[in-house]
């Protein structure tokens, strides 16, 4: 954020709602996750509500993490903890994703088909249309520049 600098090291992800519809990956996604694994580690945090997270993201340079359905939001800001809450952006738009936007470094909201609960957006930094601009967020730091000036 400008006036203060972030070093990304991690990219934390919710699967379903964010980079995926119905358990579908989004059109778009893999190529944005590839080009982002050459700057930062990338995790996928999942429930796996449609049982089809490790068939979409088995040939994507992620390491998928399964987190309860019961207490997902709680498992998820752990491990952003875990990894270094400093210097991990996430991206979410879900209820059980509003601990982890707010613990990280940069905390990236997504409205797509799903919507957003409002307490994710609330946590969050910054709030995007679409997965696809919140992906080319990361792999444009100036646009990260432009939208935090304070």
């Amino acid at each position: 954020m400008p006036g203060r600098e972030i070093v990304i090291n991690h990219i934390v992800l919710d699967f379903n709602g964010t980079l995926a519809l119905d358990g579908t990956l989004l059109p778009g996604v893999k190529e944005r996750l590839e080009d982002l694994s050459r700057k930062a580690a990338l995790y996928v945090f999942t429930a796996d509500t449609f049982g089809s997270a490790g068939r979409e993201c088995a040939k994507l340079p992620v390491e998928l993490v399964q987190v309860n359905p019961r207490e997902g939001g709680a498992d998820k800001a752990r491990l952003v903890e875990d990894l270094g809450a400093g210097q991990t952006a996430a991206i979410g738009n879900g209820r059980n994703d509003a601990l982890m936007l707010q613990k990280a470094a940069l905390g990236l909201a997504v409205l797509g088909e799903e919507g957003a609960a409002i307490s994710a957006i609330l946590a969050a930094d910054v709030v995007f249309p679409h997965i696809i601009a919140a992906l080319d967020f990361l792999l444009k730091p100036q646009r990260a520049v432009a939208t935090l000036r304070p």
